[in-house]
């Protein structure tokens, strides 16, 4: 009898890489997005990473190079750069989501100091007009592009703030958009990314001190019950974090914005720090049913 094959490198990636995309499959198909649409998509993303890893390594960018690094037919990698990249080769920019103006505003709300009750608890009501504290002072030190009106009525639209004739009042302690709002899926699209943007740097990187913070905690053999009250946990420790950051962001921020030119320092980086807490019931632990039927028998089959 002979020793099965073990598995080769690139296997093992790839059998992480599904375990990566699971969560993600699960929400597609609530979508109805079907394969064939994520395989157009994928094949896109690699062209245009596989362009970036070229140009990055002063190598010549030709439909050739792509599609050996790619594993694209040569016809399909020309179409494709025929059709999404400009004149001069360069790939497209990432899309990468600022905070928006009423989320800019609702974060200020919560944690500025200027907008907390003397025993340090947020002000919840606001007068609507008026020096500060007020919610039109609020909404201009937020945003000097967007009238306070209209991040008014974005809150309200939001269900983030109930609006008075004369006052404003918070319903909510954390920014969350409505589930089918576009706005709900860029940001989980971009949180996810840098959260996976991070780990893969880390991977890649040569030694511990080049790695970025990307870490958990893990439990397992929980109640319900205690899952839920971890959750909580997460939360007020969310809450601390959120204040410490941007605290020390806006700190940073004011002074790099006023730096002089002639100092020739970049003003081109950007950070995000966020946090994340998953429970799911692990249900290959739960007792069988006494009758139950095999899974693996009462699959429908095609005829």
């Amino acid at each position: 009898m002979t020793d099965p094959i073990p598995p080769s490198p690139a296997e093992q990636v790839l059998d992480d890489v599904a375990l990566m995309l699971a969560p993600l499959v699960r929400w597609l198909l609530v979508q109805g997005i079907p394969l064939g649409a994520l395989v157009r998509t994928l094949r896109g993303v690699y062209l245009d990473e596989a362009y970036r890893d070229l140009s990055q390594r002063d190598r010549r960018v030709t439909d050739s190079a792509l599609s050996v690094l790619t594993g694209i037919h040569r016809k399909e990698v020309r179409a494709y750069m025929e059709a999404h990249h400009e004149p001069s080769g360069s790939p497209p920019v990432p899309v990468r989501l600022a905070p928006t103006p009423a989320a800019a505003l609702f974060t200020q709300w919560i944690t500025d100091p200027a907008y907390r009750t003397p025993d340090g608890a947020i002000q919840r009501t606001l007068p609507r007009h008026g020096p500060t504290p007020s919610f039109e002072a609020l909404a201009r030190e937020a945003s000097r592009d967007v009238h306070p009106r209209t991040l008014l009525e974005e809150l309200e639209r939001l269900a983030l703030v109930a609006v008075q004739p004369d006052q404003v009042c918070l319903l909510s302690d954390r920014f969350v958009s409505p589930v089918h709002d576009p706005a709900a899926i860029r940001t989980m699209a971009v949180n996810v990314a840098d959260h996976l943007a991070t780990a893969v740097h880390n991977l890649r990187a040569d030694s511990p001190v080049q790695r970025r913070l990307e870490q958990s905690v893990f439990a397992d053999g929980l109640s319900a019950e205690s899952a839920a009250h971890l959750g909580e946990v997460a939360r007020a420790l969310w809450d601390t974090a959120l204040q410490g950051m941007v605290r020390e962001a806006r700190a940073r921020i004011t002074p790099d914005a006023s730096q002089d030119v002639a100092q020739d320092v970049a003003h081109d980086t950007r950070m995000r720090f966020g946090i994340y807490y998953h429970l799911e019931v692990n249900k290959s632990a739960l007792p069988a049913a006494p009758d139950a039927p095999n899974p693996k028998n009462s699959r429908e089959e095609d005829e």
